[in-house]
């Protein structure tokens, strides 16, 4: 059996998305999540034939007094369909502006390789972190 074997430098990006729209705790299904990724994924790859795989996880952000359910959204820049890691994290950030929109999400975290990038729409937290 042959393998072919193929690789490129690394990338990985992670957007943590919290499932509460804003701070009503009014949870978010991750099945809504997914749903509205598959949307965006076939839009990006139909209209500019961008291929971003994603995995997604549950996680929890604790901090400060504040217990919320998240998802942890992964990327890499898959061998199979290569692409220019400047556009890749162009299509990431777009997405995560995209899912703040979405699902109400004041701030949203992505974390590179070589550098982690808040979102935030404005200075509001959440009332259950205390200071």
């Amino acid at each position: 059996m042959k393998f072919n074997k193929v690789t490129i430098p690394p990338f990985s990006a992670q957007i943590t998305l919290g499932l509460e729209r804003g701070y009503t705790q009014e949870l978010i299904l991750k099945k809504e999540v997914i749903t509205f990724l598959q949307a965006y994924q076939k839009e990006v790859f139909t209209k500019n034939n961008i291929a971003l795989s994603a995995s997604v996880s549950n996680c929890k952000i604790v901090f400060s007094g504040q217990i919320e359910p998240h998802l942890k959204i992964n990327f890499i820049n898959y061998p199979k369909f290569p692409l220019d890691e400047k556009l890749l994290k162009e299509t990431i950030e777009d997405l995560t502006k995209a899912l703040m929109r979405e699902f109400h999400q004041n701030r949203v975290v992505i974390e590179y390789l070589d550098e982690t990038t808040m979102y935030e729409i404005n200075d509001e937290i959440d009332s259950r972190i205390k200071k």
